[in-house]
């Protein structure tokens, strides 16, 4: 599992606005000087995050880049969508169909599962943290997955009875 380096420092563009004080425009060259990335690569990621309606660029002397949205009304799943593909999305299968477009282990797969608890996680996680909580280092697990039903969705449906509870900010699963 990888995040990107056009993830990486398209979010580091966004927590970039987001602590920037005052709100004004930030322009292109600010953007790429801060983030150590070079103005095109700055321009790219920012194009992009236009694109998705994340950021607005407005014209004139006084120029530049702005959030549309207030910090914590946007959330790292609409920066990473944005960005690329989610992770764990049905279509991380289809990259390893055959040529007939099947999978060699429709019938059997053994990790698909496993992705799927993967996917769970981090959507979870990208769904509920915002660019606040980045700003803030505001992070904790039990508001990540507060109302989740991690025993089912995460570890799927045990036959021991066990339980996947959050014990000082880790995930566990208790087997019976």
């Amino acid at each position: 599992m990888k995040v990107s380096a056009l993830e990486e420092y398209g979010l580091r563009c966004m927590v970039y606005l987001a602590k920037r004080k005052p709100r004004g425009a930030a322009a292109l060259t600010e953007i790429s000087e801060n983030e150590g990335i070079t103005i095109a690569y700055a321009g790219k990621l920012l194009m992009i995050l236009r694109q998705s309606g994340l950021v607005k660029a407005i014209r004139g002397r006084n120029g530049g880049y702005v959030l549309t949205n207030p910090p914590e009304e946007t959330t790292l799943k609409d920066i990473f969508e944005a960005l690329g593909e989610p992770f764990g999305s049905p279509s991380h299968c289809v990259r390893y169909e055959t040529e007939d477009g099947s999978c060699v282990h429709t019938d059997d797969c053994s990790i698909k599962g496993m992705w799927k608890a993967f996917g769970f996680v981090i959507d979870n996680i990208t769904r509920n943290l915002t660019l606040a909580d980045l700003v803030n280092n505001n992070i904790a697990i039990d508001n990540i997955f507060s109302g989740a039903d991690l025993s089912n969705e995460v570890f799927g449906n045990q036959q021991d009875g066990g339980k996947a509870e959050i014990e000082s900010n880790n995930l566990i699963y208790k087997g019976k």
